[in-house]
């Protein structure tokens, strides 16, 4: 876990106001190797923003940027108007409770059933009686399709089940920002094109913003309202859907066309 440091945070004023989440400038290195460099987006409030880009060029770090589980070396990560870097421990912790994860592999605990994976974060972060508890986790789990499932163990439930419980679990403390990492990761196309639709009308039922890291190109450009373009730690084009199908950017192209030709190298 990173250091915090001491102070309380404060709104940023170079925030986008129209912005759930600011990066100005960020920049990340582990090592020798810099993933993030000086990378500048704004993620639009309440609607589905796609963060797309070769393999290694930093989408899931920036994603951990977000909810503080990385810390910029330098640069600034601004949600909902608040400096990330200059909160403290309890304040990132309070962040935290109103972004909903959902992870590659659903991140279920193996030990428990899927009943009690997905009432984790209520009995973990709030005084709700098991009553209430049960009535938050069963409508959950019908939204997502898995009613009836809720004895089931992780090992007994097949990789798009695995994924939609962990939306399940993503959503029980109504987050007002839900983060997806490759929701579509080991998925045949069928059940990647439904859990996407699925994210998009959860975002759309709940008033959320959704923020999905994604290699199918195909079904996310189905769903997405904004698009972000990264490649070398930075940048390389944002906008809506439509304005990069039409973009004339080399590499936008290759990426979204799967060209052979273009500056998108193997090395």
């Amino acid at each position: 876990m990173a250091l915090f440091l001491r102070e309380e945070p404060r709104p940023a004023g170079d925030a986008d106001p129209a912005a759930v989440v600011s990066c100005r400038g960020v920049v990340k290195s582990f090592g020798r190797h810099r993933v993030l460099d000086g990378l500048t987006c704004d993620i639009p409030r309440g609607q589905v923003t796609v963060i797309m880009g070769p393999s290694g060029t930093g989408k899931s770090v920036l994603l951990a940027h977000f909810v503080g589980l990385e810390m910029p070396d330098a640069g600034d990560v601004i949600v909902n108007g608040f400096s990330v870097p200059r909160m403290n421990e309890k304040k990132l912790l309070d962040l935290r409770r109103q972004i909903g994860m959902l992870f590659q592999d659903g991140a279920l605990f193996s030990s428990m059933n899927l009943y009690d994976n997905v009432a984790f974060p209520l009995r973990q972060h709030t005084r709700k009686s098991e009553r209430e508890i049960r009535q938050i986790v069963m409508a959950r789990l019908a939204e997502v399709g898995l009613a009836g499932a809720e004895e089931r163990m992780p090992n007994e439930l097949s990789g798009g089940m695995r994924k939609r419980a962990g939306f399940a679990r993503a959503l029980v403390l109504e987050p007002r920002i839900l983060l997806c990492d490759e929701p579509d990761s080991g998925l045949d196309p069928v059940r990647t094109a439904l859990l996407c639709k699925l994210i998009k009308e959860v975002q759309q039922r709940h008033h959320c913003s959704a923020v999905i890291i994604s290699h199918d190109i195909k079904t996310v450009f189905e769903i997405a309202d904004y698009v972000i373009l990264i490649h070398g730690g930075h940048v390389v084009e944002a906008g809506t859907k439509e304005q990069l199908r039409q973009s004339s950017n080399e590499f936008t192209r290759q990426f979204l066309e799967g060209a052979v030709q273009g500056p998108l190298r193997m090395d």
